[in-house]
């Protein structure tokens, strides 16, 4: 069993044991089959901490695509993009307009120009910079939770902030690069081990170039969720056989985090259960 499962297993089972039902009660989101309310049982505050000194954290439940995961992150940090029409999956189809656009959200709000000590820069560049020139700033993350550009965004961020913190191992020369992911809201079933795979190899490409040691990903939900068609889902799902974590690495060539491609991602080893096809989506 890797440790992403024993994790998820255990998160899982506390939500529907011990979650908030909100059935009856007044919630915002329906499914696009029968327009009926879809209601959820949900956590409030659950944190997991995953370090990818141990291993990295792909499930083995079921098969997590890690480079659609890392191509969706290098579309949001790395091309800093609103546009699916650079994307090569079809995650985000069914946001954009005509154009492919979603709007002033996501890789639109990292790549905006701000001033910072009289240097212009974007937020993505601001880490990049600041990790090299001082590293153990406490100032050092992305926020994409921006209130001036959520009305023109064709979704408000569930990932919001990702806060880059060093520190140092004993007997090591290198410094180690951590981070805290906070996310607003949560669908478990659809969403929680990609969001955990898609920032730890975040975490992993931002260590890389600056000659760091990923360290721990502490992954933050406010509201943790199963929506009501998932728990038979999640029930079966979470009896099931687990594996050994499959090796995930970066090409060490690459020294520039503009220059990664999914190319870089090298996966070996990954054994996992059946997929799961046809979850149904709220909206």
């Amino acid at each position: 069993m890797s440790l992403a499962d024993d994790l998820f297993i255990r998160m899982c089972q506390d939500i529907l044991e011990n979650g908030t039902d909100t059935q009856g009660e007044k919630v915002r989101p329906k499914w696009e089959d029968t327009g009926e309310y879809a209601y959820t049982i949900k956590r409030f505050g659950v944190v997991n901490r995953y370090d990818l000194r141990k291993e990295f954290p792909a499930l083995t439940l079921r098969k997590t695509a890690l480079k659609t995961c890392m191509d969706e992150i290098l579309w949001i940090y790395q091309r800093k993009s609103n546009n699916i029409h650079d994307l090569n999956g079809h995650i985000w189809d069914a946001w954009a307009d005509e154009d492919g656009s979603i709007g002033t959200c996501y890789g639109d709000v990292v790549g905006r120009k701000f001033l910072y000590k009289g240097e212009e820069t974007d937020q993505m560049d601001y880490v990049l910079k600041q990790l090299k020139e001082n590293p153990y700033s406490r100032r050092i993350m992305t926020n994409l939770y921006q209130f001036e550009y959520l009305h023109s965004g064709a979704l408000d961020p569930c990932c919001y902030s990702m806060t880059y913190n060093v520190t140092k191992e004993k007997d090591s020369e290198k410094l180690v690069l951590n981070g805290v992911l906070n996310q607003r809201s949560q669908d478990i079933l659809a969403a929680n081990n990609w969001n955990v795979c898609q920032y730890a190899i975040l975490l992993m490409m931002v260590a890389q170039v600056n000659d760091m040691i990923p360290g721990e990903l502490v992954h933050v939900i406010a509201d943790a969720h199963i929506y009501d068609r998932h728990v038979p889902v999640i029930q079966e799902l979470i009896k099931r056989e687990t594996f050994p974590a499959p090796k995930v690495r970066l090409n060490p060539e690459v020294k520039d985090f503009y220059q990664f491609t999914t190319d870089d991602l090298i996966v070996e080893n990954y054994q996992a259960g059946p997929q799961i096809k046809d979850i149904p989506i709220a909206v």
